[in-house]
């Protein structure tokens, strides 16, 4: 029998502990029950995807979010694993105003890195948690159409605006769902690769964030997930901004709160919502099980934006 008169005993000690974790679940039911059948979105990048822990962490949480009932739906980048693999080959990036030029060459690495060593290495992941993965790329099935990004830039000293031509760089377009419905519906994860086709049958490479965004407006996800390497938006003070609306985006990008990469998270995240995604969360994909604590806990780890 435990030791309930004792409470520094070690049975005393393990009750607690049970009975914390048994609090937690409680706790997380309201959650469990509003979202179960609904679609998460889950974009993943940055530096978490370089640690074997953290990648096995998230395959974890992926694969648990499926068993309770929800729908997810990974995204993945590999920007750091690009640039690793140019390197590696004697092929040189060229930039113009932070912007990487996506030329022939540069393109065929990139669909080989993302459609091969990366997405398979998630998928395997996934599988060692005990899911089934599927991974695609956007051109399977026609799942995203692309078209060539457009970009300008401004002369600093004629302030006239130029084209910027970034090569194969693509936005997507139109989004077919078909292939992510028939694979949820199979019992599988859909781990996808953010290369899609133009019209023409031309590869572009598309940014992971962007994608995300495009793919959960086009499922009308109850989520959309970017984890990044940051805690989420910070005031001037440094602290966590929880919950915000597009107004306030626009407000804080006025007054220089929010600047440089966050920017077109946020840009993403907005148009998602306007778009069908009912919200979006930033979340620091460095913390462990950063998601579920975001999901399954009243006051959340991230920033949350509805429109």
């Amino acid at each position: 029998m435990a030791d309930l008169e004792n409470p520094a005993s070690p049975d005393a000690a393990h009750n607690a502990a049970m009975l914390a974790k048994a609090e937690t679940l409680i706790e997380a039911l309201p959650y469990l029950q509003r979202y179960a059948g609904k679609t998460f979105v889950v974009k993943y990048g940055g530096h978490a995807m370089g640690d074997p822990g953290l990648a096995r962490d998230f395959a974890e949480d992926v694969v648990l979010l499926q068993a309770i009932g929800i729908k997810p739906v990974v995204v993945h980048g590999g920007g750091p694993q690009i640039g690793a693999m140019l390197k590696k080959l004697g092929v040189e990036s060229r930039f113009i105003d932070g912007l990487r030029i996506t030329d022939q060459a540069t393109a065929d690495i990139a669909e080989m890195v993302l459609s091969g060593a990366i997405n398979k290495e998630l998928v395997g992941w996934i599988a060692q948690a005990g899911g089934k993965a599927l991974g695609i790329s956007g051109k399977d099935a026609g799942l995203v159409t692309a078209t060539k990004v457009e970009r300008t830039s401004k002369d600093p000293d004629s302030h006239i605006e130029r084209a910027i031509d970034l090569g194969f760089v693509g936005e997507p377009s139109h989004v077919d769902t078909m292939i992510i419905d028939t694979a949820c519906a199979a019992g599988m994860i859909p781990v996808i690769a953010p290369i899609g086709a133009g019209a023409d049958g031309q590869t572009y490479n598309i940014n992971a964030d962007t994608m995300a965004g495009a793919i959960a407006a086009a499922l009308g996800a109850a989520r959309l997930f970017l984890l990044t390497d940051v805690a989420g938006v910070l005031d001037k003070d440094k602290q966590l901004l929880s919950d915000l609306r597009p107004a306030d985006v626009e407000r804080l990008q006025a007054d220089g709160t929010i600047s440089g990469g966050m920017i077109p998270k946020l840009e993403t995240c907005i148009h998602a919502v306007e778009a069908g995604c009912e919200a979006a969360v930033i979340l620091d994909g460095r913390v462990p099980h950063a998601m579920l604590l975001e999901i399954f806990t009243s006051r959340g780890v991230g920033t949350l934006i509805r429109a």
